[in-house]
This record gives structure tokens, sequence and C-alpha cells, in this order.
């Protein structure tokens, strides 16, 4: 059984009938005889349509539940066991509930067709995939259910069920397609007049593309050459001239009297490459015709008329356009010109127009060989055997009888080394001379410039003939030799730039540099516009500081466009180096367009972060600033009470409420201070060398009692940080710990030297974070797990690797052996160790330290210490540490249950 036929009926939008129109088809084909069935055909509560739908045998649906929810969908394996003829299947691009057979419809309707079931569906033109952003411009609406452009163009038969916007919106008003609830809401939003008239050319012109390739299809696989004039397309035949802007102007006139016509330019270039247009007139050419709505096409061809009639033919072209031919009448002896040629032999289906512009008769200019491709020195010495060789030959048979036709050898000779040589211009040269001194000295009557026997004269005419012929060839091999050299070079540079394309190099400094070097400039510059009017400003430029204003300034100028321009300033380059040119000017463009879009692209992510942290800090400012105001707010409001009586006892929790809500407070807004603060890069840092077990043990003040074993040898060298910052970020760290991890299992804070790096490890046995998630731990507003809001705004891990590394240092998270999370804080080591300051321990809380910050939290500011000098922690290796151990520490910390990298340490009120 072969394969099914698939058609398809087209619709520009909801309610032009496509459903009534498969029904109605249906119906013809049941009154035929044809076994048919309504495998699934949604009525949408339109009576007409479900009228239709009487007399036509339904394949029973199959139903899913979803979320709760009955649905119905088609049920491929019945219609398969039914196995109809035809199967009617409305709306083909609808996604199908989950644990349907498929995906999506149109792949239900693949089996069915695979099956050899024909089946007969329904689209609508805002379902084409390929469509979905031009539909979303249109009607603001994204089209979520959508089907493959593939499919439908696949189908046997496509029809287009059209109606005008206005008879589509009366249907609408009366009724006939939606509920009168939601009529008025459609008719001013979707089904907009400008809307719909939009999606109606939309579908009118895919049928009409598609028929296009059912003809070019059918053309071809009947071998038709006739050409068809079923559409206007029109080609414009370029030389590379300044006519052929007038040229595509009259056909781009001509097209618009014609409904869909088409204009086509071509350039037709020699195959050999010896002859070119100016490469920068036909970029201006090109962008005119893609302007004006046609294409450009390049074609290579040795016969100008035959290759331009075989491209019209080719296309279906109904009509040529060329311009009237710029050969003065002298040249018309070369032959009748491709203008009178084409008219000639296109034929009686294609008309061929000639237009008339400023360039007739004005000359083309035949290709003139040019000798200096052979070298100036080369070519000095070919004259010098053309001119002094024939005299001293004379001389030398002067003296010596070996008849005419030994002496025409040896003249004939001569002009051939001198054709060899210098090419043709000596070969030229040396045959004149030697044909004169032939006919003067050997050729009877001597000494006379008369020949008495004529078989002399055909002697001496072949003389001449054979010294021109092999001048021709020695030329046109130099010719070749030298376009061979110069195609190499340019595939050279042509390689190199398809390699930096590949390669993603960005630079446009280094492409403009490139082109300097290659072609010997002074400088280049890459100028742009916004538009015809504005003026110029210079992209990129390399070279002398000489400025450029306009591209007309520069020596050389290769447009790009309609308002950018490769500038060159040094000398003027020939033709034949701007095709490379051009190439080069392209990728500048490339690679500008790339930056640009590169730095649009990092401007939308540092937007983008921004829009992120913006959005998380009104999340902190609305939930986690706001409970602790709400119970300060709570417990001011029961002591001002003059209806109760409080107790001392609850005044003082009452206090100490408002206290910790205060306290949480200045931590949460020092957080984001200090974030803000490293974001912006305005943290200062204020670098000594001190000893790590004076700062440790002050970090730990917003711990609880016994919750961590301090590890810390005097003999380790001094490190070179911020005391302050240390202190803060040690604290975030540790708090972090403790908080994760499990009770009665206290954190250890251990530290050893590494080579010139002293390591600070805090070691928990929490459940620890997976490596996926280790760098995410220290982004700020992150809270790992589900770790609820609460005290913080997850800022702690981010505060402390940004006041890490502003000293030189890193932190870095490891898994711990056996279970859990090991921070390491990396620091600089100092380059030797000071001898200790005091010589007794004084009191906690009266240090010296110089602890930096604003008082909330790590890194908000520098700001003095209140003490004279740190906490000793006496001769032990390892101590628990508490509350009791640590001075005043400015800033808040309650702990932050909301992610391991927002705690901070508590502050201790001395």
């Amino acid at each position: 059984m072969g394969r099914g036929k698939l058609r398809i009926y087209l619709g520009a939008a909801p309610g032009v009938g496509k459903t009534y129109a498969m029904l109605a088809e249906a119906h013809r084909r049941v009154e035929r005889g044809t076994d048919c069935v309504v495998a699934f055909v949604e009525h949408h509560d339109r009576p007409r349509t479900e009228v239709m739908l009487h007399g036509l045998e339904q394949v029973p649906r199959r139903t899913l539940e979803h979320r709760g929810s009955a649905f119905t969908e088609m049920d491929v394996d019945a219609v398969l066991r039914r196995a109809p003829a035809v199967a009617l299947v409305d709306e083909l691009a609808h996604t199908n509930v989950p644990g349907s057979r498929n995906a999506k419809r149109w792949q239900d309707v693949e089996e069915l067709l695979a099956a050899g079931v024909d089946v007969v569906s329904t689209v609508n033109i805002q379902h084409l995939e390929s469509l979905g952003d031009v539909v979303e411009s249109i009607t603001g609406v994204r089209q979520r259910e959508t089907v493959p452009d593939e499919v439908v163009r696949r189908a046997d038969q496509i029809e287009l069920v059209d109606m005008s916007p206005e008879a589509l919106r009366r249907r609408m008003a009366h009724g006939n397609i939606y509920q009168p609830d939601k009529v008025d809401a459609a008719l001013s939003n979707y089904f907009r007049p400008g809307n719909l008239t939009a999606l109606r050319e939309l579908a009118l012109l895919w049928v009409a593309d598609r028929v296009d390739e059912y003809l070019q299809q059918y053309r071809s696989e009947h071998r038709v050459s006739k050409i068809w004039g079923s559409r206007e397309r029109i080609v414009v035949g370029l030389t590379g001239g300044p006519e052929g802007r007038t040229l595509i102007r009259r056909a781009a006139r001509l097209a618009e009297k014609g409904a869909g016509g088409e204009v086509m330019a071509v350039y037709i270039a020699r195959s050999d490459g010896l002859t070119g247009a100016s490469p920068k007139e036909l970029a201006v050419q090109r962008t005119l015709v893609e302007d004006l709505g046609g294409t450009f096409h390049h074609v290579v061809g040795d016969d100008i008329p035959a290759a331009l009639l075989d491209f019209a033919r080719g296309v279906n072209a109904t009509q040529i356009v060329l311009g009237s031919s710029r050969r003065k009448t002298w040249q018309y002896v070369f032959g009748p010109g491709v203008g009178a040629t084409v008219a000639r032999e296109s034929g009686p289906d294609l008309d061929v127009h000639i237009v008339t512009h400023g360039q007739i008769a004005k000359g083309r200019g035949l290709p003139v060989a040019r000798g200096a491709r052979l070298g100036r020195a080369r070519i000095a010495w070919g004259w010098v055997m053309a001119l002094a060789g024939p005299v001293a030959l004379a001389l030398l048979l002067s003296t010596v009888d070996l008849g005419l036709a030994n002496d025409m050898l040896l003249f004939l000779a001569l002009t051939v080394a001198a054709a060899l040589l210098g090419g043709l211009l000596p070969a030229l040269g040396s045959a004149a001379l030697g044909s004169f001194l032939l006919n003067y000295f050997y050729t009877p009557p001597l000494h006379r410039l008369t020949i008495a026997d004529p078989k002399n004269i055909v002697a001496i005419a072949i003389f001449v003939g054979v010294a021109v012929s092999v001048a021709s060839v020695v030329d046109l091999a130099a010719r070749r030799t030298h376009q061979a050299a110069r195609l190499r070079a340019e595939a050279e540079i042509l390689s190199f730039l398809a390699g930096s394309v590949l390669r993603g190099e960005t630079s446009l400094e280094a492409v403009l540099e490139r082109v300097r070097e290659t072609f010997g400039m002074e400088s280049v510059a890459l100028l742009e516009r916004r538009s015809d009017v504005d003026p110029w400003t210079c992209a990129g430029r390399v070279g002398t500081d000489r400025p450029l204003q306009r591209p007309e300034d520069a020596d050389v100028d290769m447009p790009v466009g309609d308002h950018m321009a490769l500038a060159l300033t040094g000398r003027v380059l020939p033709a034949s180096d701007r095709r490379v040119l051009a190439a080069f000017a392209a990728q500048a463009v490339v690679v500008l367009d790339r930056r640009r879009l590169q730095e649009e692209a990092d401007q939308a992510r540092a937007l983008a972060e921004g829009n992120r942290i913006r959005t998380a800090l009104l999340a902190a400012v609305s939930h986690d600033l706001r409970t602790p105001l709400a119970g300060i707010k709570a417990a001011v409001s029961s002591l001002r009470s003059e209806d109760v009586e409080w107790s001392e006892e609850d005044r003082a929790e009452l206090l100490e409420g408002i206290e910790e809500g205060s306290d949480r407070l200045d931590h949460l807004v020092g957080n984001l201070l200090d974030m803000s603060r490293l974001q912006t890069g305005t943290v200062t840092t204020l670098i000594r060398e001190i000893d790590l077990d004076e700062v440790v043990p002050m970090a730990l003040g917003g711990v609880p009692e016994d919750s961590v074993d301090l590890d810390v040898p005097e003999t380790l060298p001094m490190v070179a940080v911020d005391a302050g910052l240390l202190e803060r970020a040690m604290a975030n760290i540790v708090e972090n710990a403790v908080k994760y991890s499990p009770a009665h299992t206290p954190v250890l804070v251990s530290a050893s030297a590494i080579a010139d790096r002293v390591e600070v490890r805090v070691v928990d046995r929490g459940p620890g974070v997976p490596d996926e998630a280790k760098d995410r731990i220290f982004e700020p507003f992150q809270r790992h797990g589900d770790a609820p809001r609460g005290a913080g705004v997850g800022l702690g891990l981010a505060v402390a690797r940004g006041f890490a590394e502003s000293m030189g240092g890193t932190l870095a998270a490891e898994d711990t052996p056996g279970g859990g999370l090991t921070m390491v804080l990396s620091l600089r080591a100092a380059t030797a160790r000071a001898a200790p300051e005091h010589t007794e321990p004084p009191p906690p809380g009266t240090g010296t330290g110089t602890g930096t910050g604003t008082g909330t939290g790590p890194g908000s500011g520098p700001r003095p210490g209140t003490g004279s000098g740190p906490p000793d922690p006496g001769p032990r290796r390892t101590e628990r540490a508490h509350g009791a151990d640590s001075s005043v520490h400015p800033g808040p910390v309650p702990p932050d249950p909301g992610h391991p990298g927002s705690v901070q340490p508590e502050r201790q009120v001395s």
C-alpha cells in the first residue's frame, strides 16, 4: 500500500471557513462513494459547521486525564483499525494532551499517511513555524502551536480559503465565530482590520510561492523550455557601467505595472577574469536593486548574449532590459553588439527593452594587451633586440651570401627572439625593421623599396604574420602567468579571511591593519553614518594620524551598503585589487557588527544582573527587613501601652527583642552596603602584616559557645591583609559553617602554611554542597537548597569572597572527607615575620584593631576599631571558642538561615 495523499485547507485567520470547506468536500466525496470518516473535527459550537457533521461517520475520540480534567483527542489506533480511504483531521497544528500517542497532531497525520490513508486537514497561516515572528510583530500574539513549514509544503494539494477582512468581521459581529461575550474583545484586538489584512497578504503570498514551486517543478520534470508568462519577471542585464542604475530603475517601474512583478539584475563575467566591471559600481547597483525589492545575480559566461538568454529562460522571465550600446561607431565592425544579438535570438515569448541612457556611444574601451606584465627590464631588452638585432644581422649578412630564404629565416628567428623577450610591441618593431632591411638589401631589385618577384611579397607577409603570432602567444602567456600569480595571492588572502571568521577573531583594528599591509597603504579607516544626510563618523582606523572626514577624501573608498565605507589613503588601487578589497570591507563590517552585538549582549547581561539584584533587593526589603521592623514596632507599642502593667522580666524580654531586631536590621543593611561597594569597586584595603592568631579569634564572637574548635599555631608566618576585612570574612565563613553543622558537632578552624601562602580552613560536618553549586553559593542573593528566608538576604559568602579577593586572596569551597563542606581561605604570606609588639596579654575587648566597615558586616567601609589590642589565645593550640572570647566587633550578625553564604558575625555589646 502506497503513502496517502494530504490535502490542506489554508486560512488567514480563524473563522474564514476552513472546517466548513473541508466538511463540504467530505460530503462531495461520500456522494461519489468514497469511504470517508471524521477522525477529528472541532466545530467550536458554530451551528453551520455542526450541521455539516450530520451524515458523516465519526470515529470515537480518546479521553485523557490531565491535571484533574478530562480531554478528548483523536484516537489514531481507532482510525487505523477503521482504515478508511479518507480521514478528516481538523487543526493540523494542534498540540496533543500529555499522554497522547504523539506530541503534535501533524505527527498523528503522518502516521495515517504512512498507513495509506488520505487525509484532509486545516491550518491557519499564523501556525506556520517560519512565520511565528512575523505574525507576532503584526498581532502582538505569540503562537505557541506551530507546524513545520515542510509538513505543509509536502501536501499534495493546498487550497486557500479566503475571505475579506470586512466579511470576516461581519461574521464575527453576527456571532458566527465566537460566543457573544467574546466578540467585542476579539474585534478590538486580534481581529482588527489591519491585522486581518496583513495576515491575508501573508497567506496569499505563501500560497503564491507554493504555486510557483509547483510550476517550476512541473516545467523541470516535463522539460518545458518555453516561457510561460504567468508572472512578470524582468531580467536586467548589467555591464558594470554607470548606466546600470538607470536600467534598474526602469525595470522596477515596469515591474510595478504588473501584479507580482519581480526584478532580477544579472552581471555576466567572462570565465578568464581578464576583464571585469568596477566592483564599486556593482556594489552600488546591487544595493539599489535590493532596495527596490529585486535580486542580484552573478553569472559566468564567455558568450554574453547566450548566457543572458539562458539565465532569463531558466528563471521563466518575460522581459529583458538592456542599455543602448556604449560602443563607438567604428567598433561595430567587431560585431552587432549584445543588445542586437539578444533581441534577435530572444524569440517571440521574451520581450527585450533597449533603454537609452547618458553613456551611449561614449566608448567602452576594448581590452588592450599590456606588456608591462613582463617587467620593465625584460621589455627594455626586447626593444634592444628588436632594434639593434636586425641592424647587426644585416651587417653580418652583407659579408656572407646565404640566399634570400636563409636571410628571411634568420630575420624571423631574430623577431621570434624579440617576441619571446619583450612581447608584442618589440616583436612588431623587429618585424617592421627586419622586413624593411630584407626588402632594401636582399630582395631584388636591391637598394630599392620595391619587390620584383611576387613570391617575395608572400614570403615577407608570412614573415610578418609569424612574428605577430608568436608575439601574441608570448603576451597571452605572460598575462596568464600574471593572472595565475594574482589569483593565487587573492586565494591566500581570502583563505586568511575565511580562517579568521572560523577562528572567531573580533578585532576590527587587526582586520584594518591586515588591509593596510596587504595593499601597502598609509592608513585605513572604516567610516559610517546613520543616514544620507548625517556626517560620517570613524568606527575604526589604523595607520597615520591624518583623519578622514569623508570617503571622498580618501585615495580609495569601498562602499559597504548605503551608510558604511572603507577608506584608504596612500595610493590609487587598480580595479583588479578591488575584488579582494571588497572581501576585506565585508569582513570588517562583520567584525564591527559582531563587536557591537557582543557589547550589546554584555550590556544586556549587566542589565539583567542588575535587574536580578534589584529584584532580590526589593524582596529583601519587603520581607527580610520588614520582619525585624515588625518585631521592633510590636515591642515598642507594647512597652508604650498604658493598659498593661509589665513586670521587669517582661520589660527586659521586650527590650532584648528590640535590640535583636535592631541588630538584624543593622546587619542586613550593612550587607547590602557591603555588596554595593564590592560591585562598584570602591572597597579600599589597608594592607599590613599581622598574625592570624590575633585576628581569627576576634571573628568568632557571633557563634554559640563551644561551637568552634580553633587550631591556629602561633608559629605561622604573618599574612599581608587588611585586619578588619579579614575579620569580617572569617566571621561570615565561620557562622555559615556553624549554622549548617549538626548540633553538638563543632566546626574546626585550622590554619597552615603552604609555600608563600597561608591557608585557613573552616571545616563543618553539615550536608555539604554539590559540585555544580559550589561556585553559585558565592553569588549575591543566593540561598542553597530549600533554606527559608530569614535573617539575611544571601550576601554573606559573596561579601567574604569579595573581601578576600580585594586583599589578594581567594576563597573556595571543597568537600569535607566523610561529609560536609570545607571553606578554604588562601592569603598571601608576609615577607618576614615581625617580632611581637606586646609582652603581656591585654584584657579582651581592649585591642588596637583597625577594623574596617560601617558597623554592619564585613567590608562596608573603613572605621576605627574600638579597642587597643586583640585577645591573646594563650599557649594552647586548640581551644573552644564562644562569645566571650571576642572583643567588640563592628556589625550585628544574627545567623541567616537562608543560605550558606549569608551569615554575618553578631555584635557583642561591651
